[in-house]
Protein backbone atom coordinates (compact mmCIF):
# COMPACT_ATOMS: atom_id res chain seq x y z
CA UNK A 1 0.00 0.00 0.00
CA UNK A 2 1.07 3.56 -0.42
CA UNK A 3 2.07 4.91 2.87
CA UNK A 4 1.60 8.48 3.40
CA UNK A 5 5.15 8.74 2.81
CA UNK A 6 6.53 5.58 1.28
CA UNK A 7 5.39 2.29 2.45
CA UNK A 8 3.35 0.55 -0.07
CA UNK A 9 2.95 -2.19 -2.46
CA UNK A 10 3.25 -0.39 -5.63
CA UNK A 11 4.90 2.56 -6.91
CA UNK A 12 5.39 5.94 -7.61
CA UNK A 13 3.81 9.19 -8.08
CA UNK A 14 4.42 12.85 -7.74
CA UNK A 15 2.57 15.90 -6.54
CA UNK A 16 0.17 17.92 -8.43
CA UNK A 17 -3.15 19.61 -8.30
CA UNK A 18 -6.15 17.40 -8.20
CA UNK A 19 -8.68 17.52 -10.98
CA UNK A 20 -12.10 16.94 -9.53
CA UNK A 21 -13.66 16.29 -12.91
CA UNK A 22 -14.48 12.60 -13.39
CA UNK A 23 -13.96 12.65 -17.14
CA UNK A 24 -12.75 9.16 -18.09
CA UNK A 25 -9.57 8.63 -20.05
CA UNK A 26 -9.37 6.10 -22.84
CA UNK A 27 -8.70 2.51 -21.90
CA UNK A 28 -5.11 1.42 -22.22
CA UNK A 29 -4.15 -0.16 -25.50
CA UNK A 30 -4.46 -3.93 -25.43
CA UNK A 31 -1.50 -5.51 -27.13
CA UNK A 32 -1.08 -9.20 -26.48
CA UNK A 33 2.15 -10.73 -27.65
CA UNK A 34 3.84 -13.74 -26.19
CA UNK A 35 7.60 -13.69 -26.26
CA UNK A 36 9.38 -16.78 -25.02
CA UNK A 37 12.22 -15.87 -22.71
CA UNK A 38 14.78 -17.70 -20.66
CA UNK A 39 13.73 -17.86 -17.04
CA UNK A 40 15.33 -14.97 -15.22
CA UNK A 41 15.47 -13.30 -11.88
CA UNK A 42 15.84 -9.62 -11.01
CA UNK A 43 19.53 -9.75 -11.83
CA UNK A 44 19.31 -11.11 -15.36
CA UNK A 45 16.16 -9.62 -16.81
CA UNK A 46 17.76 -9.26 -20.22
CA UNK A 47 16.02 -12.40 -21.36
CA UNK A 48 16.94 -13.25 -24.92
CA UNK A 49 13.35 -13.74 -25.99
CA UNK A 50 12.13 -15.12 -29.24
CA UNK A 51 8.84 -14.41 -30.88
CA UNK A 52 6.20 -17.02 -30.24
CA UNK A 53 2.57 -16.97 -29.40
CA UNK A 54 -0.63 -15.15 -28.95
CA UNK A 55 -2.17 -12.99 -31.64
CA UNK A 56 0.43 -14.14 -34.12
CA UNK A 57 0.32 -15.93 -37.42
CA UNK A 58 2.33 -18.60 -39.14
CA UNK A 59 4.77 -17.83 -41.94
CA UNK A 60 3.73 -21.10 -43.55
CA UNK A 61 6.96 -22.81 -42.58
CA UNK A 62 5.89 -23.54 -39.03
CA UNK A 63 7.51 -20.44 -37.56
CA UNK A 64 5.50 -17.84 -35.69
CA UNK A 65 5.27 -14.34 -37.10
CA UNK A 66 4.15 -11.32 -35.08
CA UNK A 67 1.50 -9.52 -37.14
CA UNK A 68 2.67 -6.28 -38.77
CA UNK A 69 -0.25 -4.29 -37.36
CA UNK A 70 0.83 -5.10 -33.82
CA UNK A 71 4.45 -4.22 -34.59
CA UNK A 72 3.29 -0.95 -36.13
CA UNK A 73 1.17 -0.12 -33.09
CA UNK A 74 4.15 -0.65 -30.80
CA UNK A 75 6.31 1.51 -33.05
CA UNK A 76 3.78 4.32 -32.71
CA UNK A 77 4.80 4.34 -29.06
CA UNK A 78 8.50 4.27 -29.84
CA UNK A 79 8.81 0.57 -29.03
CA UNK A 80 10.94 -1.67 -31.20
CA UNK A 81 9.67 -5.19 -30.52
CA UNK A 82 13.02 -6.91 -31.02
CA UNK A 83 14.77 -4.47 -28.70
CA UNK A 84 11.92 -4.59 -26.19
CA UNK A 85 12.02 -8.36 -25.81
CA UNK A 86 15.79 -8.25 -25.43
CA UNK A 87 15.63 -5.94 -22.43
CA UNK A 88 14.72 -2.51 -23.81
CA UNK A 89 11.62 -2.54 -21.57
CA UNK A 90 14.03 -1.60 -18.76
CA UNK A 91 14.64 1.82 -20.31
CA UNK A 92 12.83 4.22 -17.97
CA UNK A 93 13.92 7.49 -19.60
CA UNK A 94 11.14 10.02 -19.21
CA UNK A 95 10.67 10.29 -22.98
CA UNK A 96 10.28 6.52 -23.28
CA UNK A 97 7.97 6.04 -20.31
CA UNK A 98 4.44 5.77 -21.71
CA UNK A 99 2.26 8.00 -19.58
CA UNK A 100 -1.17 8.73 -21.01
CA UNK A 101 -4.15 6.49 -20.28
CA UNK A 102 -4.35 5.26 -23.87
CA UNK A 103 -0.64 4.44 -23.95
CA UNK A 104 -0.81 1.18 -21.96
CA UNK A 105 1.25 -1.48 -23.77
CA UNK A 106 2.18 -4.74 -22.05
CA UNK A 107 3.62 -7.38 -24.41
CA UNK A 108 3.76 -10.82 -22.78
CA UNK A 109 7.27 -12.10 -22.13
CA UNK A 110 6.64 -15.76 -21.50
CA UNK A 111 8.22 -17.21 -18.36
CA UNK A 112 9.56 -13.83 -17.27
CA UNK A 113 7.64 -14.25 -14.02
CA UNK A 114 9.24 -17.45 -12.80
CA UNK A 115 9.06 -18.49 -9.10
CA UNK A 116 12.41 -16.92 -8.26
CA UNK A 117 11.52 -13.57 -9.77
CA UNK A 118 8.12 -13.55 -8.07
CA UNK A 119 9.68 -14.39 -4.73
CA UNK A 120 12.20 -11.56 -5.00
CA UNK A 121 9.67 -8.89 -5.94
CA UNK A 122 9.50 -6.10 -3.38
CA UNK A 123 6.90 -3.67 -2.18
CA UNK A 124 7.60 -0.18 -3.51
CA UNK A 125 9.53 2.13 -1.28
CA UNK A 126 6.56 4.06 -0.13
CA UNK A 127 6.08 4.92 3.46
CA UNK A 128 4.54 7.86 5.15
CA UNK A 129 4.91 9.55 8.43
CA UNK A 130 1.53 10.63 9.78
CA UNK A 131 3.03 14.10 10.12
CA UNK A 132 3.05 14.22 6.33
CA UNK A 133 -0.74 14.43 6.41
CA UNK A 134 -2.01 17.97 6.33
CA UNK A 135 -4.68 17.19 8.89
CA UNK A 136 -8.45 16.94 8.75
CA UNK A 137 -9.65 18.68 5.62
CA UNK A 138 -13.24 17.58 5.93
CA UNK A 139 -14.60 14.91 8.23
CA UNK A 140 -12.07 12.58 9.79
CA UNK A 141 -12.79 10.13 12.60
CA UNK A 142 -10.30 9.34 15.37
CA UNK A 143 -7.39 7.10 14.37
CA UNK A 144 -8.58 3.50 14.74
CA UNK A 145 -6.93 1.06 17.12
CA UNK A 146 -4.53 -1.29 15.35
CA UNK A 147 -6.05 -4.63 14.36
CA UNK A 148 -3.54 -7.47 14.13
CA UNK A 149 -3.54 -9.03 10.66
CA UNK A 150 -4.41 -12.73 10.75
CA UNK A 151 -3.05 -15.31 8.35
CA UNK A 152 -5.65 -16.76 5.99
CA UNK A 153 -5.89 -20.55 6.38
CA UNK A 154 -4.36 -22.55 3.54
CA UNK A 155 -5.31 -23.29 0.79
CA UNK A 156 -6.08 -19.72 0.10
CA UNK A 157 -8.29 -20.64 -2.83
CA UNK A 158 -10.80 -22.31 -0.52
CA UNK A 159 -11.00 -19.23 1.69
CA UNK A 160 -10.49 -16.27 -0.65
CA UNK A 161 -10.58 -17.55 -4.26
CA UNK A 162 -10.75 -14.08 -5.78
CA UNK A 163 -7.53 -12.83 -4.15
CA UNK A 164 -4.03 -12.86 -5.62
CA UNK A 165 -0.88 -10.88 -6.32
CA UNK A 166 0.02 -8.41 -9.06
CA UNK A 167 3.65 -8.35 -10.22
CA UNK A 168 5.17 -5.56 -12.27
CA UNK A 169 8.43 -3.82 -13.13
CA UNK A 170 9.35 -0.23 -12.38
CA UNK A 171 12.57 1.80 -12.41
CA UNK A 172 13.49 0.45 -8.96
CA UNK A 173 13.09 -3.18 -9.95
CA UNK A 174 10.48 -5.91 -9.58
CA UNK A 175 7.46 -4.88 -7.52
CA UNK A 176 4.40 -6.52 -6.05
CA UNK A 177 0.84 -5.61 -5.03
CA UNK A 178 -2.34 -7.45 -4.13
CA UNK A 179 -5.50 -7.66 -6.25
CA UNK A 180 -8.99 -9.17 -6.61
CA UNK A 181 -10.93 -10.93 -9.38
CA UNK A 182 -14.14 -8.97 -9.99
CA UNK A 183 -17.26 -9.58 -12.05
CA UNK A 184 -17.54 -8.27 -15.61
CA UNK A 185 -21.02 -7.05 -16.60
CA UNK A 186 -20.16 -7.51 -20.29
CA UNK A 187 -19.10 -11.13 -19.77
CA UNK A 188 -21.28 -12.61 -17.00
CA UNK A 189 -19.69 -15.64 -15.39
CA UNK A 190 -16.62 -15.28 -17.61
CA UNK A 191 -14.79 -12.28 -16.21
CA UNK A 192 -11.15 -11.52 -16.93
CA UNK A 193 -11.14 -8.37 -14.81
CA UNK A 194 -8.85 -7.72 -11.85
CA UNK A 195 -9.21 -4.83 -9.38
CA UNK A 196 -6.18 -3.23 -7.72
CA UNK A 197 -4.76 0.17 -6.75
CA UNK A 198 -3.86 2.80 -9.33
CA UNK A 199 -0.34 3.02 -7.94
CA UNK A 200 0.12 -0.68 -8.77
CA UNK A 201 -0.15 -0.01 -12.52
CA UNK A 202 0.77 3.65 -13.05
CA UNK A 203 3.35 5.90 -11.39
CA UNK A 204 1.04 8.91 -11.21
CA UNK A 205 2.29 12.40 -11.91
CA UNK A 206 5.97 11.47 -11.77
CA UNK A 207 5.88 8.74 -14.43
CA UNK A 208 3.77 6.46 -16.56
CA UNK A 209 2.59 2.86 -16.89
CA UNK A 210 4.58 0.13 -15.19
CA UNK A 211 5.67 -2.80 -17.32
CA UNK A 212 5.30 -6.59 -17.39
CA UNK A 213 2.12 -6.39 -15.29
CA UNK A 214 0.81 -9.86 -14.42
CA UNK A 215 -1.69 -11.33 -11.96
CA UNK A 216 -1.25 -14.60 -10.06
CA UNK A 217 -4.49 -15.77 -8.38
CA UNK A 218 -4.11 -17.70 -5.11
CA UNK A 219 -0.35 -17.13 -5.09
CA UNK A 220 1.37 -19.77 -2.91
CA UNK A 221 -2.00 -21.41 -2.27
CA UNK A 222 -0.57 -24.08 0.05
CA UNK A 223 1.20 -21.54 2.24
CA UNK A 224 4.78 -22.68 1.70
CA UNK A 225 7.44 -20.89 3.71
CA UNK A 226 10.00 -18.63 2.04
CA UNK A 227 12.58 -21.40 2.36
CA UNK A 228 10.23 -23.94 0.73
CA UNK A 229 9.39 -21.51 -2.07
CA UNK A 230 13.07 -21.29 -2.99
CA UNK A 231 12.73 -24.70 -4.67
CA UNK A 232 9.04 -24.57 -5.62
CA UNK A 233 7.90 -25.06 -9.21
CA UNK A 234 5.90 -22.47 -11.11
CA UNK A 235 2.82 -24.68 -10.85
CA UNK A 236 3.19 -24.79 -7.06
CA UNK A 237 3.62 -21.03 -6.77
CA UNK A 238 0.95 -20.17 -9.36
CA UNK A 239 -1.54 -23.08 -9.30
CA UNK A 240 -4.08 -21.16 -11.39
CA UNK A 241 -1.57 -19.75 -13.84
CA UNK A 242 0.02 -16.40 -14.62
CA UNK A 243 -2.34 -13.89 -16.25
CA UNK A 244 -0.87 -10.90 -18.11
CA UNK A 245 -2.60 -7.55 -18.35
CA UNK A 246 -3.65 -6.86 -21.94
CA UNK A 247 -5.64 -3.77 -21.01
CA UNK A 248 -5.60 -1.46 -18.00
CA UNK A 249 -7.26 1.71 -16.78
CA UNK A 250 -6.84 3.96 -13.76
CA UNK A 251 -8.42 7.28 -12.91
CA UNK A 252 -7.50 10.54 -14.61
CA UNK A 253 -7.03 11.97 -11.13
CA UNK A 254 -4.43 9.36 -10.21
CA UNK A 255 -2.50 9.96 -13.44
CA UNK A 256 -2.58 13.72 -12.90
CA UNK A 257 -2.13 13.92 -9.13
CA UNK A 258 -0.81 10.66 -7.75
CA UNK A 259 1.96 11.43 -5.28
CA UNK A 260 4.98 9.44 -4.28
CA UNK A 261 4.56 10.60 -0.71
CA UNK A 262 1.61 11.74 1.33
CA UNK A 263 -1.99 11.21 0.30
CA UNK A 264 -1.95 12.91 -3.10
CA UNK A 265 -4.43 11.16 -5.37
CA UNK A 266 -5.32 8.51 -2.77
CA UNK A 267 -9.12 9.01 -2.98
CA UNK A 268 -8.82 8.04 -6.68
CA UNK A 269 -6.21 5.31 -6.24
CA UNK A 270 -7.92 2.40 -8.01
CA UNK A 271 -7.43 0.50 -11.26
CA UNK A 272 -8.92 -2.27 -13.37
CA UNK A 273 -6.79 -4.70 -15.39
CA UNK A 274 -8.08 -7.00 -18.12
CA UNK A 275 -5.97 -10.16 -18.19
CA UNK A 276 -5.19 -13.06 -20.51
CA UNK A 277 -3.42 -16.34 -19.67
CA UNK A 278 0.30 -16.37 -20.38
CA UNK A 279 0.18 -19.82 -21.95
CA UNK A 280 -3.02 -19.35 -23.89
CA UNK A 281 -4.91 -21.44 -21.35
CA UNK A 282 -7.80 -23.80 -22.00
CA UNK A 283 -10.19 -21.19 -23.27
CA UNK A 284 -11.59 -20.65 -19.78
CA UNK A 285 -11.85 -17.14 -18.37
CA UNK A 286 -10.13 -16.10 -15.16
CA UNK A 287 -13.44 -16.28 -13.29
CA UNK A 288 -14.10 -19.80 -14.58
CA UNK A 289 -10.55 -20.83 -13.71
CA UNK A 290 -10.68 -19.69 -10.07
CA UNK A 291 -14.40 -20.39 -9.72
CA UNK A 292 -15.42 -16.99 -8.38
CA UNK A 293 -15.49 -13.21 -8.90
CA UNK A 294 -16.72 -10.46 -6.60
CA UNK A 295 -19.31 -7.86 -7.58
CA UNK A 296 -18.22 -4.24 -7.16
CA UNK A 297 -20.50 -1.90 -5.23
CA UNK A 298 -20.23 1.68 -6.48
CA UNK A 299 -22.97 2.81 -4.13
CA UNK A 300 -21.74 1.23 -0.91
CA UNK A 301 -23.28 2.41 2.35
CA UNK A 302 -21.76 5.39 4.10
CA UNK A 303 -19.38 4.65 6.97
CA UNK A 304 -22.01 4.81 9.77
CA UNK A 305 -24.02 2.07 8.01
CA UNK A 306 -21.06 -0.30 7.43
CA UNK A 307 -20.74 -2.85 10.23
CA UNK A 308 -17.38 -4.20 9.13
CA UNK A 309 -14.91 -4.38 6.24
CA UNK A 310 -12.45 -7.19 5.57
CA UNK A 311 -9.21 -6.26 3.78
CA UNK A 312 -7.16 -9.02 2.13
CA UNK A 313 -3.58 -8.86 0.90
CA UNK A 314 -0.05 -10.19 0.82
CA UNK A 315 1.96 -7.79 3.04
CA UNK A 316 5.63 -7.85 2.04
CA UNK A 317 7.31 -5.19 4.19
CA UNK A 318 8.69 -6.23 7.59
CA UNK A 319 7.65 -8.04 9.69
CA UNK A 320 5.94 -9.89 6.80
CA UNK A 321 7.66 -11.58 3.86
CA UNK A 322 5.04 -11.31 1.10
CA UNK A 323 4.49 -15.06 0.79
CA UNK A 324 1.46 -15.39 3.07
CA UNK A 325 -2.08 -14.08 2.60
CA UNK A 326 -3.47 -12.04 5.48
CA UNK A 327 -6.73 -10.34 6.39
CA UNK A 328 -7.95 -7.63 8.77
CA UNK A 329 -11.58 -7.05 9.76
CA UNK A 330 -12.71 -3.83 11.42
CA UNK A 331 -15.55 -1.33 11.51
CA UNK A 332 -14.46 1.52 9.23
CA UNK A 333 -14.04 5.16 10.05
CA UNK A 334 -13.62 8.18 7.78
CA UNK A 335 -10.41 9.80 6.52
CA UNK A 336 -10.65 13.12 4.70
CA UNK A 337 -7.57 14.55 2.98
CA UNK A 338 -9.14 17.45 1.07
CA UNK A 339 -12.60 18.94 1.29
CA UNK A 340 -12.82 18.77 -2.51
CA UNK A 341 -12.05 15.04 -2.60
CA UNK A 342 -14.20 12.08 -1.57
CA UNK A 343 -13.82 10.84 2.01
CA UNK A 344 -11.93 7.55 2.29
CA UNK A 345 -12.64 4.45 4.36
CA UNK A 346 -10.11 3.75 7.14
CA UNK A 347 -9.70 0.62 9.26
CA UNK A 348 -7.28 -0.60 11.90
CA UNK A 349 -4.83 -3.11 10.39
CA UNK A 350 -1.17 -4.05 10.82
CA UNK A 351 -0.62 -5.16 7.19
CA UNK A 352 2.30 -3.42 5.50
CA UNK A 353 3.49 -2.66 1.96
CA UNK A 354 2.62 -5.39 -0.51
CA UNK A 355 -0.99 -5.37 0.63
CA UNK A 356 -1.59 -2.36 -1.64
CA UNK A 357 -4.40 -2.92 -4.08
CA UNK A 358 -5.90 -5.76 -2.04
CA UNK A 359 -9.70 -5.90 -1.97
CA UNK A 360 -11.92 -4.55 0.80
CA UNK A 361 -15.12 -6.56 1.11
CA UNK A 362 -18.30 -5.60 2.95
CA UNK A 363 -22.01 -6.17 2.67
CA UNK A 364 -23.01 -4.15 -0.37
CA UNK A 365 -26.17 -2.15 -0.90
CA UNK A 366 -28.01 -5.44 -1.53
CA UNK A 367 -26.65 -7.02 1.67
CA UNK A 368 -24.37 -9.46 -0.19
CA UNK A 369 -20.53 -9.45 -0.05
CA UNK A 370 -19.07 -7.00 -2.54
CA UNK A 371 -15.84 -5.15 -3.23
CA UNK A 372 -16.22 -1.65 -1.80
CA UNK A 373 -12.59 -0.42 -1.78
CA UNK A 374 -8.93 -1.39 -2.07
CA UNK A 375 -5.88 -0.73 0.07
CA UNK A 376 -4.27 2.57 -0.90
CA UNK A 377 -2.34 4.20 1.94
CA UNK A 378 -1.19 3.52 5.48
CA UNK A 379 1.27 5.00 7.99
CA UNK A 380 4.86 3.94 8.55
CA UNK A 381 3.72 2.63 11.93
CA UNK A 382 1.44 0.16 10.10
CA UNK A 383 -1.50 0.54 12.45
CA UNK A 384 -4.20 1.38 9.93
CA UNK A 385 -5.07 1.28 6.23
CA UNK A 386 -7.17 3.62 4.10
CA UNK A 387 -8.90 2.99 0.80
CA UNK A 388 -11.02 5.00 -1.64
CA UNK A 389 -14.78 4.81 -1.40
CA UNK A 390 -15.77 3.70 -4.89
CA UNK A 391 -18.14 6.02 -6.71
CA UNK A 392 -18.71 7.66 -10.08
CA UNK A 393 -15.07 7.90 -11.14
CA UNK A 394 -14.37 4.28 -10.17
CA UNK A 395 -17.42 3.08 -12.08
CA UNK A 396 -16.28 4.92 -15.21
CA UNK A 397 -12.92 3.15 -15.04
CA UNK A 398 -14.62 -0.23 -14.55
CA UNK A 399 -17.20 0.30 -17.30
CA UNK A 400 -14.58 1.50 -19.78
CA UNK A 401 -12.51 -1.69 -19.45
CA UNK A 402 -15.59 -3.91 -19.48
CA UNK A 403 -16.90 -2.30 -22.68
CA UNK A 404 -13.49 -2.48 -24.34
CA UNK A 405 -13.40 -6.26 -23.96
CA UNK A 406 -17.12 -7.01 -24.29
CA UNK A 407 -17.61 -10.47 -25.76
CA UNK A 408 -13.91 -11.35 -25.46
Amino acid sequence: MRSIRPFLAARRVGDGRRRTSPAPAAVGLAVVLALTATACGPGDDEANAKASASQSASDGDGRIRIPDDIKDKLKEHGIDLDKWKNGAWKNWDRDDWLREAEDFVNPIIKDLWDPDRMRKAREPEKEVDENDLSGDQGVTDPTPAAVKARAVPTGYHDNAPEAGKVFFDGPQGTMVCSATVVEDPANPGKSNLVWTAGHCVHAGKSGGWYRNIAFVPSYNDSGRTAAELATATKEEVAPYGVWWGDGARTSDQWIAQGGRTGGDGAPYDFAVIHVTPEDGGTGKSLEETVGSALPVDFNAPAVPQVKSITATGYPAAAPFDGETMYQCTDKPGRLSLLKSDPTMYRIGCTMTGGSSGGGWVAAGSDGKPALVSNTSIGPVSAGWLAGPRLGEEAKSVYDEVSRKFAGR
